[in-house]
């Protein structure tokens, strides 16, 4: 006589208490990601259908705040400032960490190389632009003492419309550039070392063997490079809000400080949500179309 039984098979249950223990570590997280990122994210998307102030309840007003973009002279100029720094940004940037990386690659490979050049990047934001602040100070700054010991006149660095941006630029390129070379180098490290041996046996030049094998097989890590400096340029704030401020005559006023300007000096946080909202937009499109343009998914090592 045979006894049947409900009872579920052994690999079944585990299954399920395995997955019970799953859910009561990622449950911290999951709660951290809803309070923090999505909560505000929807709220923000409400507001920006708003009109809204600390001093009254928000009030509905439709697209009205979209409309008033499209006419706000102080947005497309923040727009147009924050697309030439990340320009610069981006490009200086990703140049001198592939360079550094490949430094790196060819000559050392030491730990304490990678730990000096990574040390930039473990300095906070604000102490990394008050220093620069301090040393490029128009009067007694260091830099344009030793520019004066020269023979060349002081240079206003964060006073002058056109010297501002490229210096808010290049301090955060000193502060990024050692983390993103890192990031190269891991990349390179990935490229098997047979490729460079038929290369060598094939008679192909230092220079040839880096634009025809080299940079193709760093395009994966090159992108995600691209994608996470150019997200991470479209939010900059700290440098400006240490050093300029905004200034000289909004040659600095990148779109996250003036949206900080909005929602916490003005206290007009529906206009604020609304220029977030498509900041969001804006970001999420470039990175889907550096992803799309440059394969990321793909790869030429075949």
């Amino acid at each position: 006589m045979t006894v049947t039984t409900n009872a579920p098979p052994k690999r079944q249950r585990r299954r399920f208490g395995d997955l019970k223990v799953a859910m009561i570590f990622l449950a911290p997280a999951t709660v951290g990601f809803v309070v923090f990122y999505i909560w505000p994210t929807l709220r923000g998307a409400y507001l920006s259908f708003t009109e809204y102030s600390l001093l009254q309840a928000p009030e509905f007003n439709g697209l009205q705040n979209y409309e008033r973009m499209i006419h706000d002279s102080f947005f497309w100029n923040a727009l147009v400032v924050t697309i030439e720094y990340v320009v610069i940004n981006i490009g200086l940037q990703t140049v001198l960490a592939v360079l550094i990386a490949m430094l790196m690659y060819r000559l050392t490979k030491s730990i304490t190389v990678r730990a000096v050049i990574l040390l930039p990047y473990l300095i906070a934001n604000v102490v990394v632009a008050l220093v620069w602040y301090w040393m490029l100070d128009f009067q007694v700054g260091i830099v344009n003492q030793g520019l004066s010991w020269i023979g060349i006149d002081p240079v206003a660095f964060f006073g002058d419309s056109h010297w501002a941006i490229p210096t808010v630029a290049g301090i955060n390129i000193w502060r990024h550039m050692g983390y993103t070379a890192l990031l190269v180098f891991a990349g390179l490290q990935t490229i098997p070392s047979y490729v460079y041996e038929a290369a060598e046996v094939d008679g192909s030049s230092e220079m040839q063997t880096f634009w025809r094998i080299t940079l193709p097989l760093l395009r994966p890590v090159l992108v995600m490079v691209l994608v996470v400096t150019m997200i991470g340029s479209f939010q900059i704030f700290d440098t400006i809000a240490v050093t300029t401020q905004g200034g000289p005559i909004n040659a600095t006023r990148v779109i996250y400080y003036y949206i900080y300007e909005r929602a916490f000096t003005r206290f007009d946080f529906g206009y604020a949500s609304a220029m977030a909202l498509v900041l969001f937009a804006i970001l999420a499109v470039v990175s889907l179309l550096q992803l799309r343009l440059l394969r990321a998914k793909e790869s030429d090592l075949a």
